[in-house]
């Protein structure tokens, strides 16, 4: 299954709503969420900085984790950003790949 990594920041009101319920309960949740997909949450962590929160998910192909992020965003509590994840055997694959490519003006 494709594996993705996850960056979101919460809006003021989204961290309202994390202050009130709570960090163990919004994981629950998110796990729940990403199951319902056919997913498998296998992190989630609180971040300092620029993002407030980061995740890596396992969907069972690209619709579910587009729903997934729709439905997120479309909440308007966070905004997000998804990162496609390579294993390395996946990367060997595309190396044994040939593939022409002209730079522009060579």
């Amino acid at each position: 299954m494709p594996t993705y990594m996850w960056h979101a920041s919460y809006s003021p009101e989204g961290a309202k709503g994390l202050a009130k319920e709570g960090g163990t309960k919004r994981r629950d949740t998110v796990r729940q969420m990403v199951e319902t997909a056919g997913g498998k949450l296998h992190a989630f962590y609180y971040a300092i900085g620029k993002d407030d929160v980061v995740g890596i998910t396992e969907y069972p192909d690209q619709a579910a984790a587009i729903s997934t992020s729709l439905a997120v965003r479309a909440s308007g509590m966070l905004a997000s950003r998804t990162i496609v994840l390579v294993t390395p055997e996946e990367m060997d694959a595309a190396i044994k790949k040939a593939i022409a490519f002209r730079p522009p003006g060579a």
